[in-house]
């Protein structure tokens, strides 16, 4: 005669119960059975080579000094079988070498030599009154262990490794409950706190690099954005510029007829077509500027109509430095040289940044400003040395941006120069840009005969 069979409502939670069981049972197995970056070493990415070659140091302290002692200790003892205790003692001990690079896989074969030693000790003579079912060199292995899983390993690897070893102090505590003293639940306990720990100090680790890298990214960013607002503002100075001569060739050309008498028609109407090319010139050149244009400076009043400053404008640029508390010295050269329109601007530019850096990070130095003309005429050299602030006085900017340095070497690549900076032995600082007094040679264009045939 057949038992009464279950209710229908006991039928439910009873599958409930036991479908959660197989679906945490199948979630223990997967992660226990997925290794994070097998084959990577604990500190790979460290710079230092001996914090690189730490792990390595450590486990082979730990395989080394625990091997004899877990083999004297099984076999004096616990009475156990000298061949015996030398295999299990070898699988105990030897993985944690492999758990610098592949500490998962080193858990697997330590812990299955652990629950395999402890059953070979239910039959051992020297077990009673002695730690079971883990030995004190198990303990010490395990957490070694634990230290090298916790730094790699997923929270939820270890948390399933932590549930795996209570499990099997549970199940070892009904088998020899005379021979137990209760050290599972001192490994139990001890391995929560360790990987917990380990788990802590990796995620800080790990939130420590994010914020380098980003703080690096950000950098880049910045230092990037810096050279385009440079690049920009540039260009809207160069537009001032172009766009004057320009309008200076389509006056020309369309007064050409009325200024010059007797012009052949010809004349007249390569003069037109000069006139016409120009308008259009200017015309495309504001339409790609109003792309670099930001808003900004299109809602106070558009383009800038103030001309453009030069090396004839330094002698203001150094009284306003000097009254900003700046002692500074100007020496222009002696007769007035013409200049690209360009290299003028960059002169000026380059000494005004140069001031404003004085001003700001050393405030009160002596400064010299020089702008000589080389033997040759051929390049114009601008200097702007200052000595190291008086001692009373603080940088008003005790870190810098940068931005006017990318500024400067911006300018001198424009104008096919070089410019070389840097701090000077006494703690001053130097500033010097070599500046071509003509542009650099266009290169030559070949003409096809079509072309020839056309001039």
């Amino acid at each position: 005669m057949s038992g009464p069979s279950p209710t229908p409502a006991h039928e439910p939670t009873r599958q409930r119960v036991l479908r959660a069981a197989r679906q945490a049972l199948r979630v223990l197995a997967v992660e226990l059975g997925t290794p994070t970056e097998p084959g990577t070493p604990l500190f790979g990415s460290v710079q230092n080579p001996w914090l690189r070659r730490l792990p390595y140091l450590v486990a082979f302290g730990f395989a080394v000094s625990l091997l004899p002692t877990t083999i004297t200790i099984l076999s004096h003892d616990y009475g156990l079988n000298g061949g015996l205790a030398g295999a299990l003692a070898t699988a105990q001990t030897a993985p944690l070498l492999l758990a610098v690079t592949r500490p998962l896989q080193a858990w697997w074969v330590i812990f299955t030599a652990d629950v395999l030693c402890a059953l070979a000790l239910t039959g051992a003579d020297g077990v009673a009154g002695r730690p079971w079912p883990w030995p004190p060199m198990v303990i010490v292995g395990y957490l070694a262990l634990m230290v090298a899983l916790s730094l790699r390993e997923r929270s939820r690897t270890l948390i399933a490794v932590w549930l795996t070893t209570g499990v099997a102090g549970i199940l070892f505590e009904p088998r020899t409950p005379d021979r137990s003293d209760g050290t599972w639940v001192l490994l139990f306990v001890l391995t929560g706190v360790v990987l917990m720990m380990g788990a802590t100090l990796r995620e800080r680790g790990d939130a420590q690099r994010k914020l380098i890298e980003q703080e690096t990214i950000s950098e880049a960013e910045r230092a990037r954005r810096t050279l385009l607002e440079e690049r920009t503002r540039i260009a809207r100075e160069l537009h001032d510029v172009v766009a004057h001569h320009m309008s200076v060739i389509t006056v020309q050309a369309d007064s050409a007829p009325y200024r010059l008498s007797g012009l052949p028609r010809d004349a007249e109407e390569e003069f037109g077509s000069i006139a016409s090319t120009a308008r259009e010139s200017l015309a495309e050149m504001r339409r790609l500027l109003g792309v670099l244009r930001s808003e900004e400076t299109e809602r106070h009043g558009g383009p800038e109509k103030a001309p453009q400053p030069g090396i004839g404008m330094l002698p203001k640029l150094v009284e306003g430095t000097v009254r900003a508390g700046v002692p500074v010295e100007l020496s222009l050269p002696e007769d007035r040289v013409p200049l690209e329109p360009a290299v003028d601007l960059s002169a000026y530019r380059i000494v005004q940044e140069a001031l404003a850096n004085v001003v700001r990070h050393a405030p009160g130095a002596r400064t010299r400003v020089s702008v000589t003309t080389a033997a040759g005429g051929s390049r114009l050299t601008v200097l702007v040395v200052n000595s190291p602030p008086p001692a009373p006085s603080a940088p008003l900017e005790t870190a810098g941006t940068g931005h006017g340095l990318i500024g400067m070497r911006e300018r001198v690549r424009l104008v096919d120069g070089s410019l070389d900076t840097g701090p000077l032995p006494d703690g001053g600082f130097r500033v010097a840009a070599q500046l071509p007094l003509s542009p650099p040679p266009a290169p030559a264009a070949s003409l096809s005969p079509k072309d020839s045939g056309s001039v």
